[in-house]
This record gives C-alpha cells, sequence and structure tokens, in this order.
C-alpha cells in the first residue's frame, strides 16, 4: 500500500522519467541501480530521486541501492500503468492525426480506441486503422470501449462543448490541447496543453541571452 499525500505535479513527472531510465537499465540486464545513476540520467539531484520516492513508501537497500525491474513495477503501479487504458480523441484535423499516430502511447498503456469530429467531410475516413466517428455517437463509443481518458484536439471554440459532451459521456480524465481554458466538475481531471506558450515560453529566455 502506498502513503497516500498530495504529491507535487513535478513528482508526478519526475517518476515519468525514473520510470524510463528504469525499463531501460533493466532491458540491459542491470540489476542494480543507485539514486546517483538515476538522478544523472534524468536531469536531478540523488536527493531529489530519494525525496520523490519517500511519497510513496521505502524502496531499495540503504547503500545497495535499487533493482531497476521491482522500482520500474512499483513506479508504473503507482502511476496507474499497470493496466491498459482506453483513450478516445475528439477531432480529426492535423493534430489529431499526428496524435493518433504517435506509437508512444501504446508503449506506455494507452490505447486510443476511436476518434470522432463534427466534419462530415472527416466522419467515415481511416485514420490508424480506425475510423473517424460523429460526435453524436461518442457516448455509445465510450461504453463500447470503456473509455476512460479524452484528448481534444479541436479549435478552441469548440472546445468546451466538446468537453461537455466528453464529461457527460462519464470520461473522468482530459488532456485539452485547444487554446482555451475550459471548466469541468471537480471529479474531472484536466489538463491544458498549449503548445503556443510553451514557444512563448523558450523565445522569452532566449531573448534574455540578446
Amino acid at each position: 500500500m502506498f502513503k497516500r499525500f498530495k504529491i507535487p505535479e513535478a513528482t508526478i513527472g519526475r517518476l515519468t522519467s525514473y520510470s524510463r531510465f528504469l525499463k531501460e537499465a533493466d532491458e540491459k540486464g542491470v540489476t542494480t541501480v543507485s539514486s546517483q545513476q538515476i538522478a544523472r540520467a534524468t536531469g536531478v539531484t540523488p536527493a531529489q530521486v530519494r525525496k520523490d520516492l519517500a511519497y510513496f513508501g521505502e524502496f531499495g537497500t540503504r547503500g545497495v541501492g535499487y533493482n531497476p525491474r521491482e522500482l520500474y513495477n512499483y513506479i508504473m503501479k503507482i502511476l496507474g500503468l499497470d493496466r491498459r487504458w482506453s483513450v478516445a480523441i475528439v477531432g480529426a484535423g492535423h493534430l489529431g492525426t499526428a496524435l493518433s499516430l504517435y506509437k508512444g502511447f501504446a508503449e506506455r498503456g494507452f490505447d486510443i480506441t476511436c476518434i470522432f469530429d463534427a466534419d462530415p467531410e472527416k466522419i467515415g475516413k481511416k485514420i490508424a486503422g480506425l475510423e473517424v466517428r460523429s460526435l453524436e455517437e461518442l457516448s455509445q463509443k465510450v461504453k463500447e470501449y470503456n473509455v476512460e481518458l479524452g484528448i481534444v484536439a479541436v479549435p478552441a471554440a469548440a472546445a468546451q462543448e466538446v468537453v461537455d459532451i466528453m464529461v457527460g459521456a462519464g470520461i473522468k480524465g482530459i488532456i485539452n490541447f485547444a487554446p482555451v481554458n475550459v471548466s469541468v466538475p471537480e471529479d474531472v481531471v484536466i489538463r491544458r496543453v498549449d503548445l503556443a506558450s510553451q514557444l512563448e515560453y523558450l523565445t522569452y529566455h532566449l531573448g534574455e541571452t540578446r
């Protein structure tokens, strides 16, 4: 049983990095890794690695280190990745198509099971082997494929309506790529990914060096 505390979001992000390093180490036949090795590979300090892991319990052997496979499995369980997750994408444009073709999702346990759009010209076409469905079918397909996660890849003007439809269908976790804030009930987790703002972050820091 893992400890239950309010975990910093940054810690969750670092766990993902740790898991990727541990998987690679295990695949190379490594049987023991230290917090120093994990830190060096992921760009943090050994103390940060130990602090992050301490939120969830005690791992490894003091003075020896961690077994990569065991720690990897623990972290995957912490992240909820000891099972497969069914994901729906709404928006079959360039972004939605690119996301549906991204193989990294499946490698981490996320299966894109259905794609939706409101454009009659896109409905019926196939992307990554999946037929683009009408948005009107979302509720039905969410039940059919046991969809729990959704990705919004539509223009800003349509984002709130799409999110409302997802929530109404029972989806509890949403990633919003539309450049607009949307509202959801308290029991729904939403993350906004604004690619333009990330570029602006880079240009700000590059501008400081001029």
